[in-house]
Parts: structure tokens; sequence; C-alpha cells
């Protein structure tokens, strides 16, 4: 029997206009602890984003997605999180923040292979 491990992920939301609360899945984060394993991987729709709010920033959201996905891979792009291990980056990632880009729950379940995990997360709730 193949050992499976517990993961846990969090969707990636854009809220164009936070006032309004509107939002459009647009990317996934996994987090799996006995393998140190952090990732996000984001699409973004900008039909989506347009038709919410068709002055958004376009640009400004997918630096924000490319945010998420520094800092998950650590090193230079993760900034000031740089020197965190996979688990307090996650955690910070997942914090309620009031932003275009915010994170929704976060869920759990078992995996053979984090890295697959994220692709079909990807799949399976954002595209």
């Amino acid at each position: 029997m193949t050992r499976r491990d517990v993961f846990e992920y969090a969707i990636l939301r854009v809220v164009p206009r936070v006032e309004r609360g509107e939002c459009f899945n647009a990317g996934v984060l996994v987090y799996c602890r006995a393998h140190s394993f952090v990732a996000a991987r984001t699409h973004l729709d900008e039909a989506k984003l347009k038709a919410l709010d068709p002055g958004a920033d376009v640009v400004g959201v997918r630096a924000a997605l490319r945010a998420v996905e520094g800092v998950c891979g650590g090193g230079e792009e993760a900034g000031q999180a740089a020197g965190d291990d996979a688990g307090r980056r996650f955690r910070w990632l997942i914090a309620p923040r009031s932003t275009i880009v915010q994170p929704g729950a976060v869920h759990s379940g078992l995996t053979t292979d984090p890295a697959a995990e994220v692709e079909r997360l990807l799949g399976l709730l954002v595209r």
C-alpha cells in the first residue's frame, strides 16, 4: 500500500471590487507538512475579471497572483518570507485579507504526490 500524507489547500479568489463581494477562483495553494511542500498555481480569466469590473487592473492582479507563487517557491522571489519554512509561508498566505486577491477557507485531503495535487485542484476548481 502506498503511503498517503495529509495535505491542506486553499483557493485563491479574485475580488475585483471588495465592497461588492463578487469573486471568482484564480488559483490554488497546497501545503503538505510531511513533504515540506508548499506551492501555488494560478490562472487568471481576464474575461471574468472584466465582467465583474471593466476598469480592473489586469496587470496588477496578475502581479499579485505571481507574488503568491513566488512566496511559495521561496528564495529571492519570496522576499522577507524567504527564510521561512513551507508551513509558515502557507500560513502567512492563507491569512484573511481585504485585497483583490484573497485566500478562501482551508480544506484538507490525503495524497501520495502533493505536486500532482496542485495541478489536479487547479483543473478541478479554477479552470
